[in-house]
């Protein structure tokens, strides 16, 4: 069942997983908490989820991104990027 999110959303989702929070992936993709989190709505939508756990998870089952995409928690709070085909 790939392909039920967009791009934006497989990204922003792929750095959920990566443990970032909304103000970091805001940060680093130069967009606003409420443009992260109006994503992330959307994402939750197409999946039929209502967490951010819950959306990496089916994400997973689906086929969106693999488990390799998800990397171990560093040991600085700096973003953590994602590697979206």
């Amino acid at each position: 069942m790939k392909g039920l999110l967009t791009g934006r959303q497989r990204e922003v989702l792929l750095l959920v997983a990566n443990g970032n929070t909304s103000e970091d992936i805001a940060s680093w993709l130069w967009i606003s908490t409420d443009t992260v989190n109006s994503i992330l709505g959307a994402a939750y939508k197409a999946l039929g989820v209502h967490s951010r756990a819950h959306a990496v998870a089916m994400a997973l089952r689906v086929g969106e991104f693999g488990l390799g995409d998800i990397r171990l928690p560093e040991p600085d709070s700096a973003p953590r990027e994602a590697s979206v085909a």
